[in-house]
């Protein structure tokens, strides 16, 4: 008989206490979230499944120390098999039996994989190994396996076993009165329990986790890494749901699993009841699709697919809906709901998206929706827009220049909007590039832009335009920053049907027009720098003259330059007017202020300033605008900042003779993270023309905070509010301060669950959807799926 001995470090492992179980639900589970393996918990951490105590931190393959002693298998190693590393307090082999016994913090090791025990009985002949007492086990996929009593193979293959934790490399915890390999490999768990919580907070007391899964049966296959549950139910905050009527399904290595997601409970006027569910489904690491029915109490069932995908150059990702149900238009006077002049069809919504990086200069990316009518978005609470947008863009980047070849396409749901009249942009094409001046030492920048709008039932224009840009930055002796700029354009418009458009400042002559325009400006800015308030402030006049002959502007079509409106973002532009229709030609000087202040943790800044022409020949600005006057409207901002707890942001215009305030905007978010309040406030009191129609007033409130009640409970609330009845739909009306959209809810928040129970009213009706109050309930379990 020999005898050894090594001294080691003992190891010690609380005593797991068997998991009673029994889980369950009220809907079908069959799947690993797919978004949840990227929430992945760290190797390392001690978070288990029911409150107990490790008293060593878990191991990964990794931190097992330098090579050990060894005994080779007893079988002829397979092709990633090797010898068994072992070491021990005291070890006694036997050379008839060929039984190594080893006691007292014993240490066996296979490549990545680990056993710790305090006693390990090994059978060289049958390749048995039996560790007993305070059991720890590493398999080769980071998983930690923890229990009294495991029966092994001298591969490593786990047999029977009593009262059992098992520690997921991916967060989950799986815990069982006792285990039985089968024939075919797969470990048998009685009375076992799931959950993705931990139940040991960072301070390292025990925690009771939300939710568990109990099963009377647990068939788990180390090969494919999967954990299959049978007499499933699932135990949310204590309370036991009914069984579930599919198996639970959960990757041990937390990848995505194929199967029903958790369903969400709805409930609207317009739909009834809603329940919907999802159907999960992945073609490898790349691509996955999604199949989600929705079955309402009062309309058709919906269907939506989901496809994503994702390659060496990009992604993309593409949603469809489709049911056949009745359409109120949107000029009808629905009595309820379904009612009235309903019409019963197809209706849908389809809307794709994606970006490819072609080579290191070149990428294309695409954006696709489309509606079957203007109201099934809103009615089915899909989205709010009032416009979709699809577009495809092709470009080109590099240090000196830029190309890009691109397409638009809008399709209005505005109830007063003929789609007749909404353009299709194609294509769009834009160069620039950027030469150093070889002689004065500034930049150069070319540019060539064309563009063809056609309308079905509106005004046709194409365009094509080359300007060349100078710019010179110099900063003199005193600290003024000054910045010389020259540029020269040329413009050929082509243009049919002009009378299509109602206001004639738009229209432009038809027919080819040309256009040429000059421009030459200085602009100086001067900052001091100095202490205050305990910070540092700095104070910078700036000052810009700007110098534009007279341009043909109004026989050139205005199409992208009609929102105009000076703003304290380009109140020092060379061209006040947004996109390239439009040209602000005349001499004009513009003068204000900026003003910054920093300290620890505080950063306030502001702005005002204001222009004046010295010419008087803008006949083409609008009133309203700030800029129709000589003498252009006061414009500013003011933000504040403090930590991250404070942001403030107001924007204004404020009229240069009368001091009435034309636009206030306010933005503000006080909080932290979990509790917070959050208030938007827009006024566009511009008094222009109704005909003028990108240029329209408006008055709204928003509303939105969060309350947090202890570690997990909040609850939160939004609303937007019409304080002007500008924001309302063709042929409604409300009183002041009317909502337009209220939410309310109480949500619950941990590392493994998330759970909404939400009330939303709406208070307006267009067409077939109507005013009135939704429910929903929403459920995610970490590794059980999200929706």
């Amino acid at each position: 008989m020999l005898l050894v001995s090594r001294p080691v470090p003992v190891l010690s492992l609380c005593r797991v206490a068997p998991l009673v179980a029994a889980l369950t639900i009220c809907l079908a589970l069959v799947h690993a979230d797919p978004a949840a393996a990227s929430a992945r918990a760290a190797p390392g951490t001690t978070d288990g499944l029911f409150p107990h105590t490790l008293g060593d931190p878990i191991v990964t393959g990794a931190d097992l120390g330098p090579a050990l002693p060894s005994i080779a298998p007893s079988t002829a190693p397979t092709a990633d098999a090797g010898p068994v590393a072992f070491e021990a307090d005291q070890a006694e082999y036997d050379d008839q039996t060929e039984i190594l016994t080893a006691k007292g913090a014993v240490f066996l090791r296979r490549q990545d994989q680990s056993v710790r025990a305090d006693t390990v009985t090994w059978n060289r002949k049958t390749g048995k190994i039996l560790a007993i007492g305070n059991v720890r086990m590493v398999d080769k996929d980071g998983n930690q396996l923890f229990t009294n009593q495991v029966e092994l193979t001298d591969q490593f293959d786990v047999g029977a076993m009593q009262n059992m934790l098992l520690a997921l490399r991916e967060g989950g915890r799986l815990a069982a009165d006792s285990g039985q390999r089968d024939a075919e490999g797969r470990v048998v768990l009685s009375h076992a329990a799931y959950t993705g919580c931990a139940v040991v907070n960072a301070k390292g007391c025990d925690v009771k986790p939300s939710w568990r899964i109990d099963a009377r049966r647990v068939l788990y296959d180390p090969n494919r890494k999967l954990m299959r549950f049978y007499g499933a139910r699932l135990i949310l905050f204590g309370i036991k749901l009914p069984a579930l009527p599919a198996t639970v399904t959960i990757a041990s290595d937390g990848r995505a699993v194929g199967g029903l997601l958790i369903p969400n409970i709805r409930t609207s006027s317009a739909n009834g009841i809603e329940f919907s569910d999802t159907y999960y489904q992945r073609f490898g690491n790349n691509k996955d699709i999604a199949a989600t029915a929705y079955i309402y109490t009062k309309v058709a069932p919906m269907g939506e697919v989901q496809f994503r995908g994702l390659n060496s150059s990009g992604a993309y990702q593409i949603a469809a809906f489709g049911t056949s149900s009745a359409r109120i238009p949107v000029n009808g006077s629905p009595a309820n709901g379904e009612g009235g002049n309903a019409q019963t069809e197809f209706r849908g919504y389809f809307n794709a998206n994606g970006q490819f990086q072609l080579s290191p200069h070149w990428d294309i990316n695409f954006s696709g929706r489309i509606a079957t009518d203007r109201t099934f978005l809103y009615r089915y609470q899909i989205a709010n827009d009032d416009v979709l947008r699809s577009t495809v863009k092709v470009e080109h980047i590099d240090p000196a220049s830029y190309f890009s070849i691109a397409g638009w396409a809008f399709q209005t749901l505005r109830t007063s909007e003929r789609q007749g009249l909404v353009p299709i942009a194609l294509p769009e094409i834009d160069y620039r590039h950027r030469i150093a001046d070889p002689l004065l030492g500034g930049v150069m920048q070319l540019q060539v832009n064309s563009l063809a709008i056609t309308r079905s039932a509106g005004q046709d224009t194409q365009r094509a335009f080359a300007s060349a840009r100078w710019d010179l930055h110099r900063v003199t002796p005193l600290g003024q920053v000054v910045t010389f700029t020259a540029l020269v354009r040329g413009d050929a418009y082509h243009s049919s049907n002009n009378d299509l458009t109602t206001e004639t400042i738009y229209q432009g002559l038809p027919g080819w027009q040309t256009r040429g325009s000059a421009t030459a400006a200085v602009d100086v800015t001067w900052p001091f720098v100095g202490a205050a308030f305990g910070g540092t402030q700095v104070v910078t006049p700036h000052v810009q003259l700007v110098a534009t002959p007279p341009t043909a502007n109004l026989s050139i079509p205005n199409q992208d330059s009609r929102a105009v409106e000076l703003e304290d973002d380009n109140l020092f532009a060379l061209n006040r007017f947004p996109g390239y229709d439009r040209i602000e030609d005349g001499t004009r000087i513009t003068y204000g202020l900026d003003y910054q202040l920093e300290r620890p943790g505080l950063r306030a800044t502001a702005n005002v300033g204001q222009s004046y022409r010295l010419t008087n020949n803008a006949n083409y600005l609008p009133a309203g605008t700030g800029l129709a006057n000589r003498l252009s409207d006061y414009v500013g901002r003011f933000e504040l900042r403090y930590r991250d707890f404070l942001t403030f942001t107001e924007r204004f215009r404020v009229d240069h003779t009368s001091f009435a305030v034309h636009r206030n905007e306010v933005d503000a978010t006080v909080g932290s993270e979990r509790t917070y309040f959050e208030l938007g406030y827009l006024r566009l009191n511009r008094q222009t023309a109704f005909s003028l129609e990108d240029l329209q007033d408006s008055n709204e409130l928003r509303a939105a905070g969060r309350v947090a009640i202890g570690p997990y409970w909040s609850v939160f609330g939004s609303g937007v509010f019409d304080l002007s009845q500008n924001n309302l739909p063709q042929n409604q009306s409300s009183s002041a301060f009317q909502p337009l959209r209220t939410r309310f809810g109480v949500s619950y928040k941990s590392d493994c669950l998330e759970l909404d129970f939400t009330y939303r009213r709406d208070y307006i009706t267009i067409g077939d959807a109507v005013q009135g109050s939704s429910f929903m309930l929403h459920l995610s379990l970490k590794h059980l799926g999200l929706r």
